[in-house]
């Protein structure tokens, strides 16, 4: 299966929605087809947050979101509605404000349950974790193990590993393409505010990146046993640092 050191890049695309912007996601998608990228679509599931309202409600959300799976794509659970009900930051600590992070367990569970419940009734699974802001707590992903799921794509590191519930933890670490020696990263794209010059970065990143560019799956099946180590825990402390003095 290879090195897991190697170099690898994931990418993930947050707040897919009915109403996100098609007409920037009508030039992405062809990019991803030509270049046979299979990335991670964070789905919202039930979108109830205006700011992700960026283009026409489309009837036909959730047979792309269907036809996007049927091709080996990815499809992320991205939190439930995409509302923030608490001031807390949760386990990763990025963003002060969450849709999970803070709230009681009955809560949690009735919103986890109705977001799998959408998924479900549309024929769709979930096949890892993201959440709004980056923002949930320990308890999210002790529910998150109890409803099946068992993949967080979220957190500082440089190779995946496994934490609490028997989670496996797939780090994302940034929002662009960088030069890497090692390791594996996930490229968060926040597509539904690019600009033509965006979508022309993102194009030649791939062309540059695409030899380095993995899925899910195959980083998932190098790393499923893989403990957390000391070097994944100073990884994280330090990134997370590094971003708290940047503000």
């Amino acid at each position: 299966m290879g090195n897991r050191w190697t170099t690898r890049y994931l990418l993930r695309f947050d707040d897919i929605c009915p109403t996100m912007n098609w007409a920037v996601w009508r030039e992405v998608e062809p990019i991803l087809l030509d270049n046979g990228i299979r990335p991670i679509l964070a789905v919202v599931p039930d979108n109830q947050d205006p700011h992700l309202v960026k283009g026409e409600h489309d009837a036909a959300f959730w047979s792309n979101v269907r036809a996007w799976q049927a091709r080996g794509w990815t499809i992320g659970l991205h939190g439930y509605q995409h509302k923030y009900e608490t001031k807390s930051a949760g386990i990763i600590g990025r963003n002060p404000y969450s849709e999970f992070a803070g709230l009681p367990e009955a809560e949690q569970r009735r919103k986890l349950a109705a977001a799998f419940g959408i998924f479900r009734s549309q024929g769709v699974w979930a096949d890892a974790w993201v959440a709004p802001a980056h923002s949930f707590d320990a308890l999210t992903v002790q529910l998150l193990s109890e409803f099946g799921l068992h993949t967080i794509s979220d957190g500082y590191s440089l190779l995946p590993h496994l934490g609490p519930q028997g989670t496996l933890w797939v780090p994302q670490q940034g929002g662009r393409f960088l030069p890497v020696p090692c390791g594996t990263w996930t490229v968060c794209m926040h597509f539904n505010s690019w600009t033509r010059e965006d979508i022309a970065r993102f194009r030649a990143d791939v062309t540059r990146y695409r030899a380095h560019i993995a899925t899910l799956p195959e980083v998932v099946a190098l790393n499923a046993q893989r403990p957390e180590s000391w070097h994944d825990r100073l990884f994280f402390q330090s990134l997370r640092t590094l971003r708290g003095m940047r503000g």
